[in-house]
C-alpha cells in the first residue's frame, strides 16, 4: 500500500534525473486531469517548466542558425573583395583606380552590414531579459520622437518629413525606446520614394509614421515582426530583418503594441500604442523627462 502511494512520487524521481542526465526535455510526467494532490501539482509545474525551458532552447537555436545564415553573406563578399585587393597587391598588377574605389567603398559597406548586424543581435539578446529596473524611468515620448526625427531627417535628406507630436510620457528604457522609434523612421525612410513624404503624429499616446512606399502586401503582414523576415521585395535593400524584431520586443515590454498595415492609396503606417499619460509624475520635472 505505501509502495503504491510513493509509485507518483518515483516517476516523478525517476523523470527528474532523466532530464538531469540526458538533457532531454521533451519527457512528461503523466498526471491524471483530475488529480489534485502534491505530486500531480508538483508534476504539471514540472511539465510546464520543461516546456517553456524547450521552447526557449529552440528559440535560441533558430537565432543562432539565421544569425549565422545572415552573417555569412556579407562575410562571403567580404573575403572575396578582399582577396582580389590583396592578389592586385601580391602580384604588381593595380587594379583599375575606378575598381578599386568601387571594390573599397564595397568593403566599407559590407562591414557597416556586419556591425548593424551583430548591434541588432546584441540588442535583440539583451532585451529577451526584459528591461533592467534600474535603467526603467520616465520618459516624454514627444521629446524621445523628434530626436529620432533629427536622425531621420539626415537619412533622407530628398524627404519631406512632417510631424505632428503631441506631449506624452511613459516608462521606458530611453536608449531602448529611442532605438525602436529610429527602426521604424527607418524603414519609413527606406521605402519612401524620392522627393517623397512621411507624416508622424503622436496624439494621446498613439504614434503613427505614414509613408508614400510600396506598401505591404496583405500575406507578408503575419511576418513583418519575425527575426530576420524580409519582404521579397526589399532583399536587395540594406538590413538585417532584425529591426521591427527590436521595435516589437521593447514595445511590448514597455507595455504596448505595435502593428503595421497597408495605407489608404499606398504606402504603409505603422503604429505604436504606449501606456502613459499627457502630463508627468507630479514629482517629476518636465525637464527631467527627455530622451537620453
Amino acid at each position: 500500500m505505501a509502495r503504491a502511494g510513493l509509485s507518483p512520487v518515483d516517476k516523478l524521481t525517476d523523470t527528474v534525473e532523466h532530464v538531469a542526465r540526458t538533457e532531454d526535455l521533451s519527457v512528461r510526467i503523466p498526471v491524471e486531469e483530475d488529480s489534485e494532490d502534491e505530486v500531480a501539482r508538483l508534476s504539471r509545474s514540472f511539465n510546464s517548466m520543461t516546456s517553456a525551458l524547450a521552447s526557449s532552447r529552440e528559440l535560441q537555436q533558430q537565432l543562432i542558425a539565421d544569425a549565422g545564415h545572415e552573417l555569412r553573406t556579407p562575410l562571403t563578399s567580404l573575403r572575396t573583395n578582399i582577396e582580389l585587393l590583396t592578389r592586385s597587391e601580391e602580384t604588381g598588377r593595380p587594379l583599375p583606380p575606378a575598381d578599386r574605389k568601387a571594390l573599397l567603398a564595397s568593403v566599407k559597406a559590407q562591414m557597416t552590414e556586419l556591425a548593424a548586424l551583430i548591434g541588432d543581435l546584441q540588442t535583440l539578446s539583451r532585451s529577451d531579459a526584459g528591461h533592467p529596473a534600474d535603467r526603467v524611468e520616465v520618459v516624454s515620448l514627444q521629446d524621445t520622437v523628434e530626436a529620432a526625427l533629427r536622425r531621420a531627417r539626415l537619412r533622407g535628406p530628398e524627404l519631406t518629413i512632417t510631424a505632428d507630436l503631441q506631449p506624452w510620457y511613459v516608462r521606458a528604457e530611453p536608449s531602448a525606446l529611442e532605438r525602436a522609434i529610429v527602426n521604424i523612421l527607418d524603414n519609413a525612410v527606406k521605402f519612401s520614394p524620392e522627393g517623397g513624404t512621411i507624416e508622424v503624429a503622436l496624439d494621446k499616446g498613439a504614434l503613427t509614421v505614414r509613408d508614400h512606399g510600396p506598401g505591404i502586401e496583405t500575406d507578408e503582414l503575419p511576418h513583418v515582426f519575425d527575426r530576420f523576415w524580409r519582404s521579397p521585395s526589399a532583399r536587395a535593400l540594406p538590413g538585417s530583418g532584425l529591426g521591427l524584431s527590436i521595435v516589437a520586443r521593447t514595445v511590448q515590454q514597455s507595455g504596448g503594441e505595435v502593428s503595421l498595415r497597408r495605407a489608404e492609396n499606398g504606402g504603409t503606417v505603422a503604429t505604436v500604442r504606449l501606456p502613459g499619460a499627457a502630463t508627468p509624475p507630479p514629482d517629476l520635472d518636465p525637464d527631467d523627462a527627455g530622451s537620453q
